[in-house]
């Protein structure tokens, strides 16, 4: 695998923001100015704009999308984040759909205030994308890892190693973004995808990876490095 090639990106707003931010600021301002001008108080009109401009500085916060570059000049055999939030699960499963065996899966939950792009939790090659359609259990119970709606992304690192790394939508979540494309190359620092609104990532590694986090840890996607590969 050749090296990361850095290239700069200028999109402070994630993209899957955009019209949802430009219409909500119209729709906030039109209705501002609606009851600035239909009352004598302007009570209404302030009460409204502090309401709804701290709503709308949340889903702003929400579609932040950093500038992000893994400081580690070798990302061989390392496993980052995939995701912002709070490790919820690190433990061996039995996994039956892909593997037919045990594996190491370490969870992140994201909640509505954490930003929710996804980043390739390694470096290599994608094998496959499914989607899955499912139920919308809250994203921290265990059982939201097979019921709920996600997506599955396959990635073969440079070694040969199959790691899988899995996009839940939650109680709240309603969409799955995936970019990975089948047969392309992937880098740490490159989007995998997004959630909308409450979420969370799953990533099966094998037995006897080295686990570089703890329950209830925060992370950062692209920048945590929560596992290494023997």
């Amino acid at each position: 695998m050749g090296k990361r090639i850095k290239k700069l990106k200028k999109i402070r707003i994630h993209r899957e923001g955009t019209d949802t931010l430009i219409w909500g600021f119209i729709a906030i301002a039109a209705i501002a100015l609606l009851l600035w001008r239909a009352f004598d108080t302007k009570i209404p009109f302030w009460l409204f704009v502090i309401i709804l401009g701290s709503v709308y500085a949340v889903v702003l916060n929400f579609f932040r999308c950093p500038i992000r570059y893994n400081p580690e000049e070798d990302t061989e055999k390392l496993v980052v984040a995939p995701a912002d939030g709070k490790i919820v699960v690190i433990e061996e499963v039995e996994e039956h759909t892909y593997f037919q065996d045990r594996r190491l899966m370490i969870s992140i939950f994201m909640s509505p205030f954490n930003v929710h792009a996804n980043w390739f939790p390694v470096d290599g090659k994608v094998k496959f994308v499914k989607h899955f359609k499912g139920n919308y259990h809250k994203a921290w119970l265990p059982k939201a890892s097979e019921e709920n709606e996600h997506a599955d992304v396959m990635i073969t690192t440079p070694e040969g190693e199959d790691i899988l790394c899995r996009q839940i939508a939650g109680a709240v979540a309603r969409r799955i973004v995936t970019y990975a494309k089948e047969g392309e190359e992937c880098f740490i620092d490159e989007h995998l995808g997004f959630i909308k609104f409450g979420s969370r990532v799953d990533v099966f590694l094998p037995i006897g990876t080295e686990v570089c986090v703890k329950m209830g840890q925060s992370t950062t996607g692209d920048l945590t490095t929560i596992a290494k590969l023997k």
